[in-house]
């Protein structure tokens, strides 16, 4: 679409809700004015005004910018102006209203705990943003959390991130940085001894500078894709480097069951690991088939056997809203699979179709934006019903339907990490390929720095970093 902007420059704050509203469109700035089917956003003192033409006809939107006390709040009620007047023209164009209405942030969380925090009500923020009660009502839940776990964190506390970027096999949705086993097992071992140095040189860090690890995730990829042997060493490394003694979660994700063994859950138990993931994203085995993976539904009953006959695990199970061939019929159905094993936590996302994914370019196989909302709102009323509660909330681009992923758990036993990391309330400190350490600030500002990506590029630049 024609994007003209005057009197501003904000084009990331157009650009996010052009993709909420019109997810097959992309970005373009011609230069001149608005002449044919286009949107031209004007900000001028005190209001945004957006002309939107499609298909020849004139539709208008207008949002006030309310006043502000420092340049960083102007810029933000500026933005958010310039994203409603938007909005406001698109619905009355005909575009159906989401049910995030004119949000669009991944961590609407934090925006409903500053309205919290402010003596604002769930009320306003739907008002404001013309979000769904039942969502904002979701959102203020999970704020809520995330403001319970601000205030158990003591300063100095830290999360820990730890990426292992290998899988059995690659799943049809799957952009992250990860690797097939089969074409990638040579890397395994010299990614190993890369990773194990970068632990040592962060746990050097973390003591010089008197921060205590609260929270350590072992994520992916999947880190149990390792032998008992590698995730003995990877364990034993990170217990030497870091001083756990205050560590209150420990998790790993085993999220893929044709990696999971008594004797790897016997390393975990060995080493603190409280938490574990196993994730089935469906109970459907021509789903499963689907979506890339070589394992059955039975697989996953037989290795949650193994997790729970092995120890004490809290365990988190995933599903996924929207893929390939299921319904929601059929999602119904794993879901009833999935509270029959009852898990402490269930993770519930929508399908994102992301660049890099096999999905992502064959997107007539998935069921459309009505059925997903039917899964989602399943899964929410359905979890309640059986006792879990939401307590942390993010969303994706390019998420069928403009929905949201939440995570559900059962009462004291969310997880503390989740929650560090979508609302950022602590620094989180990450190692491997891909890894994104976030230092936040005591004012909530969020500096990043980031590993190299990919297995090869990960191993050559921390074989530099450790002097081989």
């Amino acid at each position: 679409m024609d994007l003209y902007l005057v009197g501003h420059n904000y084009k990331y704050a157009a650009e996010q809700m052009l993709l909420s509203l019109f997810p097959d469109q992309r970005p373009v700035y011609p230069a001149g004015d608005l002449a044919g089917d286009g949107a031209r956003i004007v900000l001028s003192e005190g209001e945004a005004v957006c002309t939107l033409v499609r298909d020849g006809l004139a539709y208008t939107g207008r949002a006030a910018v309310r006043p502000w006390s420092t340049q960083r709040e102007r810029v933000r009620l500026e933005q958010q102006a310039v994203k409603l007047s938007f909005y406001r023209a698109a619905l009355s164009s005909g575009v159906p209203k989401p049910v995030w209405g004119a949000l669009t942030g991944v961590k609407p969380g934090k925006l409903m705990a500053r309205y919290l925090g402010e003596g604002r009500t769930a009320a306003e923020f739907a008002a404001d943003f013309d979000v769904d009660a039942d969502r904002a009502a979701l959102c203020e839940q999970t704020a809520r959390a995330a403001l319970d776990a601000r205030a158990s964190l003591a300063p100095g506390d830290v999360g820990l991130y730890v990426g292992i970027p290998f899988c059995p096999t690659r799943c049809a949705y799957c952009s992250f940085i990860s690797s097939a086993m089969g074409t990638s097992q040579k890397l395994v071992e010299p990614y190993l001894q890369a990773l194990l140095g970068e632990i040592r040189r962060t746990g050097e860090e973390v003591r010089r500078t008197g921060q205590r690890p609260a929270a350590l995730y072992l994520g992916g990829g999947t880190p149990t894709t390792l032998t008992a042997a590698q995730l003995d060493t990877l364990c034993a490394a990170l217990a030497a480097s870091f001083d756990l003694s205050a560590l209150r979660e420990y998790t790993v994700e085993a999220g893929r069951p044709d990696t999971i063994t008594a004797e790897k859950l016997a390393v975990l138990k060995k080493h603190g690991v409280g938490r574990v993931s196993v994730n089935p994203q469906t109970m459907s085995d021509a789903v499963l088939q689907a979506i890339g993976r070589k394992h059955t539904a039975q697989d996953i009953l037989d290795a949650l056997a193994l997790v729970r006959a092995a120890g004490d695990f809290a365990v988190n199970m995933d599903l996924i809203a929207g893929l390939p061939g299921d319904t929601p019929e059929g999602f119904a159905d794993t879901l009833e699979k999935v509270l029959a094993l009852a898990p402490e936590n269930v993770t519930v996302h929508t399908l994102a179709i992301k660049n890099g994914s096999y999905l992502a370019q064959r997107p007539e196989a998935l069921p459309g934006p009505e059925a997903v909302g039917r899964m989602v709102d399943l899964a929410g009323g359905r979890l309640r019903a059986a006792g879990y509660e939401p307590y942390y909330l993010y969303r994706q681009k390019y998420m069928s339907g403009g929905f949201e992923n939440v995570g559900w758990a059962k009462p004291g036993t969310g997880s503390l990490y989740n929650i560090i990391m979508m609302e950022e309330l602590a620094t989180v400190l990450a190692m491997g390929a891909g890894g994104s350490t976030k230092y936040t600030g005591p004012d909530g500002s969020v500096r990043r720095r980031t590993n190299p990506k990919y297995p090869k590029e990960y191993i050559e630049r921390m074989s530099e970093s450790n002097g081989v």
